[in-house]
Protein backbone atom coordinates (compact mmCIF):
# COMPACT_ATOMS: atom_id res chain seq x y z
CA UNK A 1 0.00 0.00 0.00
CA UNK A 2 1.72 3.25 1.08
CA UNK A 3 5.12 3.11 1.45
CA UNK A 4 6.64 5.70 3.98
CA UNK A 5 10.01 5.41 2.72
CA UNK A 6 12.39 8.89 3.35
CA UNK A 7 11.68 10.29 -0.24
CA UNK A 8 8.25 11.06 0.59
CA UNK A 9 9.15 12.58 3.92
CA UNK A 10 11.90 14.62 2.38
CA UNK A 11 9.44 15.62 -0.62
CA UNK A 12 6.79 16.47 2.22
CA UNK A 13 9.27 18.05 4.04
CA UNK A 14 10.56 20.21 1.13
CA UNK A 15 6.81 21.41 0.35
CA UNK A 16 6.26 22.48 3.88
CA UNK A 17 10.20 24.34 3.41
CA UNK A 18 9.17 25.76 0.03
CA UNK A 19 5.37 27.07 1.35
CA UNK A 20 7.26 28.33 4.15
CA UNK A 21 9.54 30.18 1.73
CA UNK A 22 6.83 31.38 -0.45
CA UNK A 23 5.35 32.52 2.12
CA UNK A 24 7.90 34.85 3.69
CA UNK A 25 9.56 35.93 0.22
CA UNK A 26 6.30 35.92 -2.08
CA UNK A 27 3.13 35.50 -0.67
CA UNK A 28 3.19 38.69 1.96
CA UNK A 29 5.14 41.10 -0.46
CA UNK A 30 2.50 39.67 -3.15
CA UNK A 31 -0.18 40.10 -0.19
CA UNK A 32 1.40 43.79 0.13
CA UNK A 33 1.68 44.70 -3.20
CA UNK A 34 -2.10 43.66 -3.42
CA UNK A 35 -3.39 45.82 -0.67
CA UNK A 36 -1.03 48.47 -1.75
CA UNK A 37 -2.50 48.57 -5.24
CA UNK A 38 -6.07 48.32 -4.32
CA UNK A 39 -5.32 51.45 -1.72
CA UNK A 40 -4.07 53.39 -4.58
CA UNK A 41 -6.85 52.14 -6.88
CA UNK A 42 -9.40 53.69 -4.05
CA UNK A 43 -7.38 56.85 -3.66
CA UNK A 44 -7.45 57.47 -7.27
CA UNK A 45 -11.28 56.56 -7.30
CA UNK A 46 -11.70 58.96 -4.46
CA UNK A 47 -9.45 61.82 -6.07
CA UNK A 48 -11.10 61.12 -9.42
CA UNK A 49 -14.87 61.78 -7.39
CA UNK A 50 -13.39 65.28 -5.76
CA UNK A 51 -12.40 65.92 -8.96
CA UNK A 52 -15.77 65.29 -10.90
CA UNK A 53 -17.42 66.74 -7.97
CA UNK A 54 -15.14 69.59 -7.98
CA UNK A 55 -15.82 70.14 -11.82
CA UNK A 56 -19.38 70.13 -10.83
CA UNK A 57 -18.93 72.78 -8.67
CA UNK A 58 -17.16 74.76 -10.76
CA UNK A 59 -19.48 74.19 -14.04
CA UNK A 60 -22.93 75.41 -12.23
CA UNK A 61 -20.39 78.26 -10.55
CA UNK A 62 -19.45 79.15 -14.03
CA UNK A 63 -23.61 78.38 -14.84
CA UNK A 64 -24.39 81.18 -12.20
CA UNK A 65 -21.86 83.66 -13.39
CA UNK A 66 -22.99 83.19 -17.48
CA UNK A 67 -26.31 83.90 -15.53
CA UNK A 68 -25.66 86.88 -14.04
CA UNK A 69 -23.39 88.30 -16.62
CA UNK A 70 -26.24 87.72 -18.91
CA UNK A 71 -28.72 89.49 -16.46
CA UNK A 72 -26.04 92.58 -16.43
CA UNK A 73 -25.81 93.05 -20.62
CA UNK A 74 -29.44 92.70 -20.18
CA UNK A 75 -30.12 95.95 -17.75
CA UNK A 76 -27.07 97.42 -19.63
CA UNK A 77 -28.86 97.46 -22.78
CA UNK A 78 -32.48 98.10 -20.94
CA UNK A 79 -30.51 101.56 -19.29
CA UNK A 80 -28.49 102.18 -22.64
CA UNK A 81 -32.54 102.05 -24.25
CA UNK A 82 -33.78 104.46 -21.15
CA UNK A 83 -31.37 106.84 -21.69
CA UNK A 84 -31.76 106.84 -25.40
CA UNK A 85 -35.21 107.18 -25.29
CA UNK A 86 -34.86 110.22 -22.43
CA UNK A 87 -32.14 111.90 -24.91
CA UNK A 88 -34.80 111.33 -28.21
CA UNK A 89 -37.37 113.24 -25.70
CA UNK A 90 -34.53 115.75 -24.96
CA UNK A 91 -33.80 116.27 -28.18
CA UNK A 92 -37.56 116.81 -29.46
CA UNK A 93 -38.40 119.03 -27.02
CA UNK A 94 -35.34 121.11 -27.90
CA UNK A 95 -36.34 120.78 -31.44
CA UNK A 96 -39.82 121.99 -30.39
CA UNK A 97 -38.68 124.74 -28.47
CA UNK A 98 -36.06 126.23 -31.42
CA UNK A 99 -39.32 125.62 -33.83
CA UNK A 100 -41.28 128.01 -31.32
CA UNK A 101 -38.50 130.39 -31.12
CA UNK A 102 -37.75 130.59 -34.74
CA UNK A 103 -41.52 131.15 -35.49
CA UNK A 104 -41.50 133.56 -32.76
CA UNK A 105 -38.56 135.37 -34.02
CA UNK A 106 -40.29 135.58 -37.72
CA UNK A 107 -43.48 137.14 -36.03
CA UNK A 108 -41.43 139.69 -34.65
CA UNK A 109 -39.70 140.53 -37.37
CA UNK A 110 -42.54 140.45 -40.05
CA UNK A 111 -44.33 142.55 -37.25
CA UNK A 112 -41.14 145.35 -37.14
CA UNK A 113 -41.00 145.16 -40.65
CA UNK A 114 -44.96 145.80 -41.36
CA UNK A 115 -44.61 148.17 -38.68
CA UNK A 116 -41.32 149.53 -40.58
CA UNK A 117 -43.62 149.76 -44.14
CA UNK A 118 -46.26 151.43 -41.87
CA UNK A 119 -43.94 154.41 -40.54
CA UNK A 120 -42.57 154.57 -44.23
CA UNK A 121 -46.25 154.81 -45.72
CA UNK A 122 -47.12 157.26 -42.94
CA UNK A 123 -44.10 159.14 -44.23
CA UNK A 124 -44.61 158.98 -47.25
CA UNK A 125 -48.41 160.66 -46.46
CA UNK A 126 -47.11 163.34 -44.64
CA UNK A 127 -44.78 164.17 -47.48
CA UNK A 128 -47.41 164.20 -50.17
CA UNK A 129 -49.55 166.18 -47.58
CA UNK A 130 -47.04 168.87 -47.17
CA UNK A 131 -46.67 169.02 -51.10
CA UNK A 132 -50.16 169.07 -51.71
CA UNK A 133 -50.69 171.86 -48.80
CA UNK A 134 -47.73 173.46 -50.77
CA UNK A 135 -49.66 173.16 -53.91
CA UNK A 136 -52.56 174.76 -52.92
CA UNK A 137 -50.70 177.48 -51.40
CA UNK A 138 -48.87 177.89 -54.26
CA UNK A 139 -52.22 178.09 -56.49
CA UNK A 140 -54.20 180.94 -54.75
CA UNK A 141 -55.07 181.03 -50.97
CA UNK A 142 -58.90 180.53 -51.83
CA UNK A 143 -60.76 178.67 -48.96
CA UNK A 144 -63.31 177.23 -50.98
CA UNK A 145 -60.67 175.45 -53.63
CA UNK A 146 -58.30 174.72 -50.18
CA UNK A 147 -61.75 173.14 -48.85
CA UNK A 148 -62.27 171.00 -51.89
CA UNK A 149 -58.72 169.89 -52.30
CA UNK A 150 -58.20 168.94 -48.71
CA UNK A 151 -61.91 167.11 -48.36
CA UNK A 152 -61.02 164.99 -51.67
CA UNK A 153 -57.51 164.22 -50.35
CA UNK A 154 -59.23 162.93 -47.56
CA UNK A 155 -61.89 160.83 -49.36
CA UNK A 156 -58.68 159.26 -51.08
CA UNK A 157 -57.43 158.30 -47.57
CA UNK A 158 -59.63 155.65 -45.73
CA UNK A 159 -59.10 156.00 -42.10
CA UNK A 160 -58.61 151.82 -41.67
CA UNK A 161 -56.89 151.46 -45.17
CA UNK A 162 -53.49 153.93 -45.89
CA UNK A 163 -52.32 153.62 -49.84
CA UNK A 164 -53.99 149.98 -49.54
CA UNK A 165 -52.82 148.63 -46.49
CA UNK A 166 -54.48 147.96 -42.71
CA UNK A 167 -53.40 150.37 -40.24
Amino acid sequence: MFNFNMTLVAQIVNFFILLLLLTKLAYKPLLKAMAERRARIANDLEAAEKERQAAEQLRQEYQQQMQEARAQAQAIIDKSVKTAEAMKQEILEEARAEHAKMLKNAQLEIARQTDAAMAGIRGEVVAMTVAAAAKIIEKEMNTDVNAKLVSEFIEKLDETKIGGLPC
